[in-house]
């Protein structure tokens, strides 16, 4: 690999699915505020529910996720507070309009199923969900059930996120997550038979002792179960961050070459295997809404990744869920017991956020293009002119042909576009805080 290359993999860079990026958020944005912008949306607004479920029934080493290992009657408690949650955010929201529900964690099949319907009943009654929506949920293998399944498809779920991660066997154990390919392919099973039939993976490279064969073996025992999407994430080692991080030696993780050489590859199979690259690290069928957004130039991102469209709003229920409203992104407090408190005295869950400027809600704009079409038109933005320290920060870039600027035009050419991260931080006006992030590739 190229020497400078390389360096530009080993930068720290945001995943921009988001702008601002979360670390910008602060507490200048209470539960008044909070309320008040919800207070502000109209009832024509098409919403986005989003449930967080904070919990795990064992913690994975590598997980950068808010969650927390399960105790006795930590599920119930839970789903006691979230419905009481939803009252309260109902209460001070004309906005009921919901085409899409999202679940999240965590683990949210770690519920059971009453608990599971409880909370969809209760959303179902605060909130107009009588239009088919777009209603999906991440899955762990390991603890789903036939009657799970069937109670998803009774509810109306119509995809599901199941995280694969790795089928090694000895990169299962060094990241504290075991399953076989068996286990990945009976709630495959179980999910289709019920009728949630659109099935996405989650993949992974640059894990503990993970090989090439490794990810390759991965990747085509995970094609043979036939899912419509895959998610391929590089491992992100924060442990500064993410303290359970921590059981992972950093010798033990593949150099950052190999690291590079893992991504390119996974990405050349997956695309073999029939697939469609989608954006940085997200790839489809042919025919998915997803394939065919991107295709037409309509692909858009937020904190769930790379999707087809974005409503009006997005509401986040639950510890650490983040909201994104017109005006701004609220987030909750993060601790499970800090949530609780506020819930129980009858308050909105409020830790911090950000209030859009129009010059984020520009910058946003353009770099949502970079991260989804590779390219944009500068034009559209203010022009060049407009950019002009942007511009200058992009010139090392552009000299080593990570990207090429024509004019009004900046473009990642096809062979870099793994390093757009780098080329979207360019037109990020808080790059310059000091802040950590995961590696560009």
């Amino acid at each position: 690999m190229d020497a400078k290359l390389l360096a530009y993999a080993e930068r720290q860079t945001p995943r921009y699915t988001s702008y601002p990026t979360a670390p910008q958020f602060g507490p200048h944005i209470d539960a008044a505020r909070h309320r008040a912008w919800l207070g502000e949306l109209p009832e024509s607004a098409e919403l986005s529910l989003y449930v967080h479920v904070p919990y795990c029934k064992k913690i994975c080493f590598y997980c950068g996720c808010n969650t927390n290992a399960l105790h006795d009657g930590a599920a119930a408690d839970y789903v006691a507070l979230v419905l009481a949650e939803i009252d309260r955010v109902a209460a001070v929201s004309s906005a009921k309009r919901v085409t899409e529900l999202h679940w999240g964690g965590g683990t949210p099949n770690i519920l059971t199923p009453d608990e599971f319907t409880g909370i969809f009943e209760r959303l179902a009654t605060r909130f107009d969900m009588q239009a088919p929506i777009a209603h999906g949920i991440e899955i762990d293998p390991r603890h789903l059930s036939a009657e799970l399944a069937q109670t998803y498809a009774r509810l109306g779920m119509t995809r599901a996120s199941v995280g694969v991660q790795t089928l090694a066997p000895h990169v299962q154990r060094a990241i504290g997550r075991v399953q076989p390919f068996e286990r990945v392919a009976q709630a495959v099973a179980d999910l289709r038979s019920a009728g949630v039939d659109r099935l996405s993976f989650d993949l992974m490279y640059g894990l503990p002792g993970q090989t090439l064969d490794d990810l390759l073996g991965t990747i085509r025992q995970a094609a043979s179960l036939r899912p419509q999407r895959v998610s391929l994430f590089g491992y992100a080692h924060v442990p500064w961050f993410k303290r359970r991080q921590r059981v992972i030696r950093e010798e033990d993780l593949p150099g950052s070459e190999q690291r590079f050489e893992q991504a390119e590859v996974a990405r050349a199979e997956l695309i073999a295997q029939g697939f469609e690259p989608i954006g940085l690290d997200h790839f489809a069928v042919p025919g998915d809404s997803l394939e065919i957004a991107a295709r037409e130039r309509r692909l858009r991102r937020n904190f769930q990744g790379y999707v087809a469209r974005i409503p009006d709003a997005i509401i986040g229920f639950g510890p650490s869920a983040i909201s994104t409203l017109p005006q701004g992104y609220v987030q909750n407090l993060a601790g499970v017991g800090e949530w609780r408190r506020k819930v129980e005295a009858g308050e909105l869950a409020t830790a911090r956020g950000l209030a859009f400027t129009d010059d984020d809600r520009r910058r946003a704009a353009l770099i949502e293009r970079i991260m989804c079409d590779f390219e944009a038109d500068l034009s559209a933005f203010g022009g060049r002119a407009a950019f002009a320290a942007e511009l200058a920060r992009l010139a090392p870039l552009a000299a080593d042909g990570l990207v090429r600027i024509e004019g009004e035009r900046i473009v990642v050419p096809e062979d870099k576009q793994p390093f757009c991260r780098l080329v979207a931080q360019a037109f990020d006006a808080y790059s310059a805080a000091a802040t950590q992030h995961s590696k560009a590739v």
